[in-house]
């Protein structure tokens, strides 16, 4: 309850402020962000971190695949796709042509 009076406080707090610094102060904050999300040096940092993602849930599948758990996942996606193709569930309609 005090996180979400806090965030309410600090989200009253920055309309106020916001009102009346004006368009012209807000235009200003808004180049100036822009300027630095530009930045070659935070681009950069952006790229690492963007690497540094895709290569920690690559070898989150990795090891869920190669888990007791993944390999039941699997056999079970497996086996519940052949059990809709063979019974035809996968291309149920109500007559009006959506599929469910």
């Amino acid at each position: 309850m005090r996180g979400k009076l806090m965030f309410i406080t600090g989200l009253a707090a920055g309309f106020v402020l916001g009102s009346r610094a004006g368009r012209e102060k807000y235009e200003e904050i808004a180049t100036n962000a822009k300027k630095l999300w530009e930045h070659p040096t935070v681009q950069e940092a952006a790229g690492v971190a963007q690497a540094q993602a895709n290569k920690l849930v690559a070898e989150g599948k990795d090891k869920l695949n190669q888990s007791k758990l993944g390999e039941k996942l699997h056999s079970s996606e497996t086996s519940s796709d052949s059990d809709l193709s063979s019974t035809g569930a996968a291309s149920l309609s109500n007559g009006t042509g959506a599929k469910y």
